[in-house]
């Protein structure tokens, strides 16, 4: 028995050693606390969702995860070739033309009227505390952070390990002018040496002018947060950007809930809706939505052109690697719902949009 409990203390410890590493951020403290409470979204302690969002679907729980994830593997979750990306060369864009960059997943890069804009920037090849987990697709990596040019603005959606990278963000600091996030992000961003004065902690339903012509209006998902094992102590949120003619909503991370149709009512038509579109599965039904909710809230927020993320660099689910693009494209031609999916890398005029390759089809 003290051998089972010497065990037991050494098991503690470097679990506690380990989470000192500084990729795990930091917790809310002092002031920010003190804002964090006095938000009508932080109740009992923890952010919460507009209405009740389990964790697990009904009939589910932790033990029946646990054995899908690890003992019930999709033959296809991960391609057997590497994913056909295109490298533009971000520093050499038209500054005159409105583009966009996907970088796979749920990171991507846009210039409009001449502002450049990155959402949720992951670079470092995995998606986990622990750097021989939840590695990227072949093919998904082909940029990094030396490829990006200035960023005039940085959003972060929330701050999950597939979002919120730390070795991304760090190599990303002297080219970072502004970040625009969730409350209690910005701790993270001021342990990893960021300068306060750049960060702009936002609660749902507020707005910030960023420059003359720019204006971010934050807005609910339905989701949760957490880089350890406390969760929630920080905001998820979806952003509008409002850019002369464009209005563009980054939806971050969401189960489909009556919120898009509220943010369509107040802030629609958007011409272009980034909303997820992977990593779902029926136990965490409120958290992730399926590809044909996904339309669907492209539809409620009144959005002209839908690009769907969170797909096609990680497997954090076990449904095949390309069943969400399959699912969606179907579901957007029923619809009717100008749909664009382009490679990853591939650039996008979002003046006038190409007719975009079915690329994944005939891979495996």
């Amino acid at each position: 028995m003290l051998i089972v409990f010497f065990i037991l203390i050494a098991g503690v410890v470097a679990v506690y050693l380990f989470m000192q590493n500084p990729s795990f951020g930091a917790s809310p403290a002092g002031e920010d606390r003190v804002r964090i409470s006095k938000s009508a979204n932080f109740r009992n302690g923890q952010f919460q969702n507009l209405h009740a969002t389990p964790t697990f679907s009904e009939d589910s729980g932790y033990a029946k995860v646990f054995k899908k994830i690890f003992f019930e593997k999709h033959p296809r979750r991960r391609p057997d070739s590497p994913l056909p990306s295109i490298k533009t060369d971000l520093q050499n864009l038209d500054p005159g033309k409105n583009m966009l960059v996907w970088f796979g997943h749920s990171s991507y890069f846009i210039q409009l009227n001449r502002k450049t804009i990155l959402v949720d920037p992951v670079f470092s090849g995995n998606a986990s505390p622990l750097r021989f987990t939840t590695r990227s697709f072949a093919g998904s990596d082909i940029y990094q952070a030396d490829d990006l040019p200035r960023i005039d603005y940085l959003f972060l959606t929330h701050d999950h390990w597939d979002h919120l990278d730390h070795k991304t963000v760090l190599k990303l600091k002297p080219k970072v002018q502004k970040i625009i996030t969730g409350l209690g992000v910005g701790a993270h961003f001021r342990h990893w040496g960021f300068e306060p004065f750049r960060i702009s902690e936002l609660d749902w339903n507020q707005e910030i002018t960023l420059d003359p012509g720019f204006v971010v209006y934050s807005q609910s998902a339905r989701h949760f947060s957490g880089r350890g094992f406390k969760r929630n102590r920080t905001l998820w949120s979806s952003f509008i950007l409002q850019a002369a003619d464009k209005k563009i909503f980054f939806g971050g991370d969401s189960g489909y809930d009556r919120h898009f149709t509220e943010i369509g009512e107040r802030f629609g038509p958007f011409d272009l809706a980034i909303l997820e579109d992977g990593q779902y599965d029926q136990n965490w039904k409120f958290i992730h939505m399926t590809p044909e909710e996904t339309v669907q809230a492209a539809m409620d927020l009144k959005a002209k052109m839908l690009l769907p993320v969170h797909w096609a660099k990680f497997s954090l689910s076990v449904h095949a690697w390309d069943e969400p693009i399959i699912r969606i494209k179907k579901e957007a031609y029923l619809k009717n719902l100008n749909l664009i999916h382009p490679r990853i890398g591939e650039a996008v005029d979002l003046d006038n949009p190409a007719i975009f390759e079915s690329w994944w089809e005939g891979m495996t």
